[in-house]
């Protein structure tokens, strides 16, 4: 166990700038969401409440918590010492599918990513934010799609769909340029095989895309929404080792491996 403390706001003002939460309307940016002045050298992650929340904080000697999705807390079962962080598009877009430099770099990226597509410009009369990349692109050593696959399959512990494509946008031996996207929408499918990827990366498959695959030809892997949260909350952990010194204990939900 790490002998380093941190107060929550100390955390709290780590996450935020790690997340650049400072690129996100002020009621997306999470932070803290139930105050402590107890000094925390061991923090649970999970990615909302579950049954035996409470029961976990205790076994495992938590100090605090950090929650993805928090609305369902009832802090009434908790010791009222244990204070509570969450951060909810931050982390989706941050440490998910999507423009994440973690992601990239063990996906084997040999170049920076390139961001690709972006968010909407929020509706925000007093400021304005900087745009915020929806995906990446990464170029990666030529390999097989079936290599690929195990690697998703490595990093995400499975996957919900993945087709090969066809023709040539579709992946091949020398293929080399992979999108990683946090949506799937006609115009962002399309964007990625425009710019030269040929294995489209994404959450969720979404039928909105499937006529921009179909005609493009790209390949797609669809890891499923769930997988990857829970690559995420692994991420978070490292990240608060790496930068916070502080000792972590992540929740995973069992999850049935398909692909």
């Amino acid at each position: 166990m790490n002998s380093t403390t941190h107060t929550i706001n100390e955390l709290a003002d780590l996450l935020n700038d790690a997340l650049s939460v400072q690129h996100y309307p002020a009621d997306e940016q999470g932070g803290v969401y139930h105050p402590s002045t107890q000094p925390v050298q061991r923090i649970g992650l999970a990615l909302e409440p579950f049954p035996g929340l409470a029961k976990w904080v205790t076994d495992m000697d938590l100090d605090a918590l950090w929650l993805h999705r928090p609305w369902q807390l009832d802090l009434s079962h908790l010791p009222t010492n244990v204070g509570v962080l969450y951060h909810h598009l931050p982390f989706d877009e941050t440490l998910t599918i999507g423009y994440n430099t973690r992601l990239a770099s063990q996906l084997e990226a040999i170049n920076l990513p390139q961001p690709l597509g972006y968010k909407a410009d929020p509706v925000n009369t007093k400021t304005t934010l900087p745009k915020r990349p929806i995906g990446m692109l990464i170029d990666v050593p030529e390999q097989e799609f079936d290599y690929w696959l195990s690697v998703v399959k490595h990093q995400f512990g499975g996957y919900d769909r993945a087709e090969a494509g066809h023709g040539s946008t579709g992946w091949h031996p020398d293929s080399s340029r992979i999108a990683v996207v946090g949506a799937m929408t006609d115009a962002l499918v399309r964007e990625a095989a425009e710019r030269g990827a040929h294995l489209y990366l994404t959450g969720a498959y979404r039928k909105p895309g499937q006529q921009a695959v179909d005609e493009t030809g790209i390949a797609v892997i669809a890891v499923g929404h769930r997988r990857c949260e829970e690559w995420g909350l692994d991420a978070l952990a490292t990240l608060l080792t790496e930068q916070g010194s502080v000792d972590c204990v992540v929740h995973h939900q069992p999850q049935v491996i398909r692909g």
